[in-house]
């Protein structure tokens, strides 16, 4: 049977959140956190096992309540100037088995209100990672516009994040991908609104959202020689 997991009540508790970001008010009001976020997001995710095992067996969804798909709510306020305690949105990742050996894509879905999105890819790629990237790139275009540039994908999706402003050194600025060798970021995000959040057509969508993002995991996952 389809299965709804978010309500109204969902985002009324983060609408809250965002304006009475102390912990006094959440400490009150984490029995609603509990009910109508976590426990249902983690419901998902443990839904979302057998279908992301389809998409690739090297992945996972992990519903544990610590350490596992879902971020914590907890903001790490130790090195950012916004000390504010919580995030008043929800996510969870889910990751390739072998992200503590090496960096890895991963698919992502986020709960906010205004502000839900699905997708997939590398946020942030450290140093590394993001040389081997470009090195990819350059040697694997065709690959790279299978990916990313088919109609399927220009249809639903939409690359992100940032850029340099002028191409890295070493690749030539007529490089026909330089648009693409400039990204610091390499993620494709679908977004979608509230009625579909507390709808039960969310996991399935949400499912069809990751097999269209797959290609470009599949791609970047090549680049770092991890298994899809």
């Amino acid at each position: 049977m389809p299965q709804t997991y978010f309500t109204p009540a969902t985002f009324r508790f983060l609408r809250a959140l965002a304006r009475n970001n102390q912990r006094e008010w959440f400490q009150t009001h984490k029995d609603d956190y509990e009910h109508h976020v976590r426990e249902p997001f983690l419901q998902l995710i443990t839904d979302m096992q057998e279908p992301l095992a389809k998409i690739s067996p090297h992945y996972r969804a992990d519903p544990r309540k610590n350490g596992g798909s879902l971020y914590r709510i907890y903001r790490d306020t130790r090195y950012s100037n916004n000390k504010l305690p919580y995030k008043p949105w929800q996510g969870s990742r889910f990751t390739h088995q072998r992200r503590h050996e090496i960096q890895a894509p991963g698919f992502y879905l986020h709960i906010e209100p205004g502000d839900c999105f699905a997708g997939g890819g590398m946020w942030h790629p450290e140093p590394d990672a993001l040389k081997h990237i470009r090195e990819f790139l350059g040697d694997n275009p065709a690959a790279w516009k299978r990916a990313t540039q088919g109609k399927t994908f220009r249809e639903h999706l939409q690359l992100g994040g940032e850029s340099l402003v002028r191409p890295p050194r070493g690749y030539d600025p007529a490089h026909e991908l330089i648009e693409d060798l400039k990204r610091k970021d390499f993620v494709a995000t679908a977004r979608f609104d509230e009625a579909l959040a507390c709808s039960s057509e969310l996991l399935p969508w949400t499912v069809a959202t990751f097999k269209r993002v797959a290609p470009l995991i599949d791609y970047l996952c090549a680049a770092q020689e991890l298994e899809f």
